[in-house]
């Protein structure tokens, strides 16, 4: 049967042909400024919760110890505390589809990074001395410092969490007799306080 609209040329089909390679470049360099530019939404508040609740245990068994007692009890805690955070955090990461090897990521561990250094010299370096009762405040301190720094490229919540940690580490090498209250207080209590709020607000 003769094609009624003879005028009209039909498109050959084909196919569409696969995108050039600076194309992709392109799209690479726009995905990788994206990560750089964006900010860390990985903080695990859960993880923060399970940590501050540790953190209180820890300082139920630390009391009316020897301070060499006290010292292992709390860097159990501690290495405890870090395989939470870095399992829980990486765990949020992948949901969200943003490794920890990010941009976003990798400039919040460089920025806390050095704080922790500098509490593990300083740790070692009291313990040496036997001022082990100043460690609540130096390691309250150094944390929040972490914090603050970090929170710069993560969500705003964080700066207000590592200054209230600031004040808790001042308080602390000031009146050390309270150092292990504190330590309940500060890395139990605003751990569970700053958790609980992140997990409500900023996807678990």
């Amino acid at each position: 049967m003769p094609d009624p609209q003879p005028h009209r040329k039909r498109r050959p089909y084909s196919r569409s042909r696969p995108l050039s390679q600076r194309a992709l470049d392109d799209l690479r360099f726009i995905r990788d400024t994206m990560e750089r530019s964006s900010s860390f939404t990985a903080t695990p508040g859960w993880g923060q919760v399970a940590m501050g609740l540790t953190a209180l245990a820890a300082a139920l068994a630390a009391r009316q110890t020897s301070p060499n007692a006290w010292l292992l009890v709390w860097l159990v805690e501690a290495a405890l505390a870090i395989t939470i955070a870095v399992a829980t955090m990486d765990r949020k990461a992948r949901r969200a589809g943003l490794p920890l090897t990010s941009g976003p990521g990798r400039k919040v561990a460089l920025t806390f990074l050095p704080s922790v250094l500098a509490a593990m010299i300083l740790t070692a370096a009291l313990y040496r001395l036997g001022l082990t009762r100043l460690l609540p405040g130096v390691w309250a301190l150094c944390y929040g410092t972490g914090i603050l720094s970090g929170g710069a490229f993560s969500i705003l919540l964080l700066p207000a969490m590592g200054l209230c940690f600031l004040t808790s580490g001042a308080v602390a090498l000031f009146v050390p007799a309270l150092g292990n209250l504190l330590m309940a207080a500060s890395f139990g209590g605003l751990h569970i306080l700053f958790g609980l709020w992140i997990a409500k607000y900023h996807g678990g």
